[in-house]
């Protein structure tokens, strides 16, 4: 067993500061303290100088939920997803923040709480966090990861590339003849997907047509800035087709529209993907690729349930489908939520029309 004393040794600091480290006390510097968590992460110590996975009593009835942050919109749809189902199989369910600081300890609190599994959202997890939580016999399940991982571990998706080739059929069946992309910055897996698909259904019809491309960080207010110079020349005779890689950045396209006097389900059409809630507060409301938020995180939870009760853990990809919600964004009269238009988007009039 690891003693206190080797991994100070090994961190080149005394033992008390090793020990605060690790407890997370005391004032120290960042890199510090990391060294420390580094070392004690290698060789699996505690703050107790025990090895510490599952309690000796049994797995603990409890799943663990990493999130980079919480409170969004999508974090809020992540968790009550994910909260139902653990309730189901009559777990506790654990909100982890993580964070991409080096003293960021998440998996060395979640083997010490014994934790069932963890579902890590749009997180992709490090050799050594990924090491760590093995040890100590705890599964992880993937929930939309940014990249794919280098080692088997089972993930939760959507459908991205359909989704992209959805909302592309959808534009050019509303009369669009001119795109523009609100890619995002970083670009994830999920993201390039979307892309993909996007000006593979774009070119397969129109080879021709003019698809342009800007990048936002995934927020509303750059999306804003970005799509600006892009929509300055909007058509008088047909409608600019927009697909928002995210609700949020069809917000921000939204905002720019209204700064150069332009109608969103006229003068352009607009799609995002998502379906958060603030896609039906928008006016008019946003037509978007629904990927199933909740029954995902339900599906990440029950994978857990399933290998807690003995399931084999072997890697694998599980897939939910995209769906098109229609809405005014795109000219067409919505049916009530259920994604198919009752109107014809082709119908709707052109600028400058009575």
């Amino acid at each position: 067993m690891t003693s206190l004393a080797q991994i100070a040794a090994e961190s080149g600091v005394s033992v008390s500061t090793a020990s605060r480290a690790l407890r997370g006390r005391g004032e120290m510097a960042p890199e510090t303290r990391a060294r420390v968590l580094a070392a004690a992460q290698r060789h699996g110590y505690s703050a107790t100088g025990v090895r510490r996975g599952r309690p000796r009593s049994g797995t603990s009835r409890l799943f663990d939920l990493v999130l980079g942050r919480f409170h969004d919109p999508y974090a809020d749809e992540v968790t009550a997803g994910a909260h139902l189902a653990a309730a189901r199989h009559r777990f506790d369910l654990v909100l982890t923040a993580e964070s991409d600081t080096p003293d960021d300890d998440w998996p060395t609190r979640i083997r010490a709480r014994g934790s069932a599994g963890v579902v890590l959202g749009l997180i992709l997890p490090t050799a050594a966090q990924i090491a760590m939580l093995h040890n100590a016999g705890i599964p992880i399940v993937l929930m939309d990861p940014r990249a794919d991982a280098d080692v088997p571990l089972t993930s939760v998706r959507t459908t991205d590339v359909a989704g992209g080739a959805a909302a592309a059929e959808h534009l050019m069946d509303a009369g669009a003849e001119r795109f523009l992309i609100v890619d995002a910055a970083p670009s994830y897996r999920f993201g390039r997907g979307r892309v993909e698909g996007f000006e593979k259904a774009v070119r397969a019809r129109h080879p021709d047509a003019a698809v342009d491309r800007v990048r936002a960080d995934w927020t509303a207010p750059t999306a804003r800035l970005v799509s600006l110079p892009a929509l300055a020349g909007a058509s008088d005779t047909a409608p600019i087709g927009v697909f928002a890689l995210s609700d949020e950045m069809a917000i921000g396209v939204y905002r720019a529209a209204a700064d150069l006097g332009l109608r969103v389900g006229r003068d352009i059409l607009v799609v995002g993907f998502d379906d958060v809630r603030a896609a039906r507060w928008v006016h008019p409301a946003l037509t978007t690729i629904r990927q199933p938020i909740r029954e995902m995180a339900g599906a990440a939870i029950d994978e857990l349930a399933a290998i807690a009760h003995g399931a084999n853990p072997a890697r694998r990809i599980i897939e939910l489908p995209t769906t098109l919600v229609v809405r005014g964004s795109t000219g067409a009269t919505p049916a009530p939520e259920n994604g198919v238009s009752r109107g014809n988007p082709r119908d709707r009039p052109r600028r400058g029309s009575a």
